[in-house]
């Protein structure tokens, strides 16, 4: 019956019958079986439906209301693995920022006190529930997994959702009672160094690795440095890098000499929800491969595959400075960082910058060159009894093992973000400097201001190739804060926070009206986000996912289409 079923399935999404009727022929399939709509998936998918659960509900004597038995063996291996990108990544039921776990709007949640694990008030004080996380998913291992889900959805109304290492600012890749598609388990890596996309000439090659669609960065960048290449990926041992990374644009330090990620990707494979499994590059399903290149994830299809491609190894010029913050040393750092902003991006700097800290890599500058770049800053550091370093080291590997992986953005925690792109307009202006700084001080009293010098500001981009918004093309930062919570804050405390957050990303957009801001990193509650995400591109975007989406089966907050 499963396989009889199936092929049934797979000719519900091909359209050979309209949906009512599939949805009628489906239910009356399943009672013939006797199964429930989820026993009768799974038959279909040889037993590999699996059920997701909260990560901490091994520590919690209430779940979803029941009395159960707390797991101590269970809960120890949580508790230590909580703040570990690594743990969480291996993890269906775990996001990077647990807070997507639950349901904020209705209180539901199943956290730790992750500044101390053990603390009996997460659990004691509050009970375990299912929140936003779905209660069954598939483990992806080829197209067929994602039609039998596409034909899932189109025939019972089930939504469905996409999750990779669970790096979501936004809770896109969750959603209570859908049903979830988790790409972990796709990991392959391969070198390909004349790579011709599918169904282009031959005289199409670029230097390429293929990645399956749950391979992350700590394993590229393993990869990429025994073959003596350089993959431009993003800060995190644990982003998966065909995913919602590249899909919504992927900036990356390396960014302002090599471009973004959706600038050097050259083929996806993917599933769209028409059933079709696609290879979509600049010789086949173009407009596919356009909306893939900055559109957003979870609105195309299930991306199973990409190829992208890689530089040689590069030797870096690294400048990492510091002090300790007080009330007052912000001021003077943040105005030389200002001033000095546009003459850095001209010399191909890249890097992270706080109110008190900057780390920065060149691939251009000589030793001698980056220490006079980093003069004035260094000074000032010194200054306040800070620490500088300016090194060279002799490849992005060395770098990321040396200053990412203690710095990269901690998990476990909770927290909301909200970014804009600052265009260079703004640097090279007395009047537009000034007022950068004074906003960047407005910041302080509520967080620090997060720069990242990430955007292409050198990179020679095709006009028209990416479908992002095209305020990536002509900005200098990418320009963010972020604020906290606890596992006990209140639902009232938890709306007054994003909504400080959206004041001071509201006060960005003030200054830089005609801008745009990045779909993985923006406001919850991001203003006239169609218009911020992909800007004029918005209307083509839209009339493509509706030729590979006709019933609007894959659907996310504030996505393409949404």
């Amino acid at each position: 019956m499963g396989a009889l079923f199936f092929a049934f399935l797979i000719g519900l999404v091909y359209g050979s019958i309209n949906v009512s009727e599939a949805a009628s022929q489906y239910h009356a399939a399943a009672a013939k079986s006797g199964l429930s709509q989820w026993d009768f998936l799974n038959s279909t998918l040889g037993g590999r439906l699996q059920k997701g659960t909260p990560l901490s509900a091994p520590c919690f004597p209430v779940v979803d209301g029941k009395n159960v038995t707390v797991n101590s063996t269970a809960c120890a291996i949580v508790q230590k693995g909580y703040a570990d990108p690594l743990f969480r990544t291996s993890i269906f039921g775990a996001y990077m920022l647990p807070q997507w776990e639950g349901c904020l709007s209705e209180a539901q949640q199943c956290l730790l006190d992750s500044s101390n694990t053990s603390n009996p008030a997460a659990w004691t004080d509050f009970a375990c529930s299912q929140g936003s996380i779905p209660p069954y998913y598939i483990d992806v291992r080829g197209p067929s997994d994602v039609q039998a889900a596409y034909a899932f959805s189109l025939a019972t109304g089930v939504h469905l959702s996409i999750k990779n290492s669970g790096h979501d600012y936004k809770g896109r890749s969750n959603g209570r009672d859908t049903l979830a598609l988790w790409m972990h388990n796709l990991q392959s890596i391969k070198h390909i160094k004349k790579f011709v996309p599918d169904g282009c000439k031959s005289s199409i090659s670029y230097n390429a690795i293929t990645l399956g669609a749950g391979a992350y960065f700590q394993l590229i960048y393993e990869f990429a440095e025994t073959h003596n290449i350089t993959f431009v990926g993003g800060y995190h041992e644990t982003i998966a890098a065909s995913g919602g990374w590249v899909q919504g644009g992927g900036h990356s330090i390396l960014s302002p000499n090599f471009g973004l990620g959706m600038d050097r990707v050259v083929e996806f494979k993917v599933v769209t929800p028409d059933g079709e499994y696609r290879v979509a590059n600049e010789c086949q399903n173009e407009d596919l491969f356009w909306a893939l290149r900055g559109g957003g994830a979870g609105t195309w299809g299930v991306v199973l595959e990409t190829s992208q491609k890689v530089e040689p190894q590069l030797k870096l010029q690294v400048a990492s400075i510091s002090f300790n913050q007080t009330a007052t040393n912000p001021g003077p750092f943040l105005k030389i960082v200002t001033q000095t902003a546009l003459t850095w991006g001209k010399e191909g700097w890249g890097g992270h910058i706080g109110a008190n800290n900057l780390i920065k890599v060149n691939p251009k500058l000589t030793l001698n060159e980056a220490i006079a770049s980093m003069k004035n800053v260094s000074d000032y550091a010194i200054s306040q009894n800070g620490k500088v370093t300016i090194e060279t080291l002799p490849s992005w590997y060395a770098f990321f093992q040396k200053y990412v992986i203690g710095a990269q953005a901690a998990v476990g925690g909770i927290s909301t973000l909200g970014t804009r792109l600052i265009p260079t307009a703004h640097f090279e202006t007395k009047e537009g400097v000034n007022a950068i700084y004074e906003m960047l001080m407005g910041f302080l009293p509520v967080a620090n201001p997060y720069i990242v010098v990430g955007t292409p500001f050198l990179y020679n981009y095709t006009k028209g190739s990416t479908s992002s918004t095209p305020a990536w093309r002509d900005s200098l930062w990418h320009l963010g804060m972020h604020e906290n919570w606890q596992f006990n804050t209140t639902t009232a405390q938890k709306v007054a926070i994003y909504q400080s957050v959206s004041k001071v990303v509201q006060s960005v957009r003030d200054i830089t009206p005609n801008s745009g801001a990045y779909f993985n990193e923006g406001d919850v509650y991001e203003v006239n986000h169609e218009q911020a995400y992909w800007g004029d591109n918005y209307p083509r975007l839209l009339s493509i996912k509706k030729k590979y989406d006709p019933h609007g089966l894959l659907d996310c907050w504030q996505c393409g289409g949404s």
